[in-house]
């Protein structure tokens, strides 16, 4: 069986709306689309694409397929990411959009949300979700990501869409990595590992 493996840039305060562009996601009228543009590091955008490297198949949301089906198609053919998602096998969550997509290799997922990640999971060894912040609501809601990279800038931004948000299982989280690089970001990654212990801080060896 195959893990599902969500990346997130998110702010110190949890944002992670439109991180690339300024109308990548205007939705609530969100202000500061492109506000990871100023933090990128290039050290850290090279330990981005290893980790996608071992990625066997692509889940995109509706509005991130739309972003990346308007670049990657005809974006440089020297561009590492461009050689590895229009390689890759790439499936959207959508109710709205149907097969065949304008995106040569990408198709809709079948069946409901659960059903279609199992499917997947079936299917590939690692299952990796880029962005889709809404998507990725909906997976936490569910219990149906396996493992998390988070990318934390430092920055707050007080108010956009959020990665736990919107009825998140409570979980407990298994670190497996993380690093602090000049500019002041992080790499946080996690695995799942049950449910949440609960204590008394007056008795720390009784948690439960």
């Amino acid at each position: 069986m195959g893990e599902l493996i969500v990346t997130e840039f998110m702010t110190l305060d949890g944002i992670a709306q439109a991180p690339g562009a300024p109308d990548e996601d205007p939705e609530g009228g969100f202000e500061y689309g492109g506000w990871q543009a100023p933090l990128i590091d290039a050290e850290a955008d090279g330990l981005v694409l290893d980790q996608v490297r071992s990625m066997d198949a692509l889940l995109l949301g509706r509005r991130t397929y739309d972003i990346f089906a308007g670049y990657w198609p005809t974006a440089p053919a020297e561009l590492d990411f461009t050689r590895l998602l229009n390689r890759i096998p790439r499936y959207v969550a959508t109710r709205t959009l149907k097969d065949p997509l304008s995106w040569e290799g990408a198709r809709v997922l079948d069946g409901g949300l659960a059903e279609g990640v199992a499917g997947l999971k079936e299917s590939y060894g690692q299952v990796h979700v880029l962005g889709s912040l809404d998507l990725v609501q909906s997976l936490l809601a569910q219990g149906l990501v396996d493992r998390l990279n988070l990318w934390v800038y430092p920055v707050v931004l007080g108010s956009g869409k959020r990665v736990f948000e919107g009825g998140a299982v409570p979980s407990a989280l298994r670190p497996t990595k993380s690093r602090v690089f000049p500019n002041g970001s992080l790499q946080l990654a996690y695995e799942w590992a049950g449910e949440p212990a609960v204590g008394d801080l007056g008795n720390p060896d009784e948690a439960v």
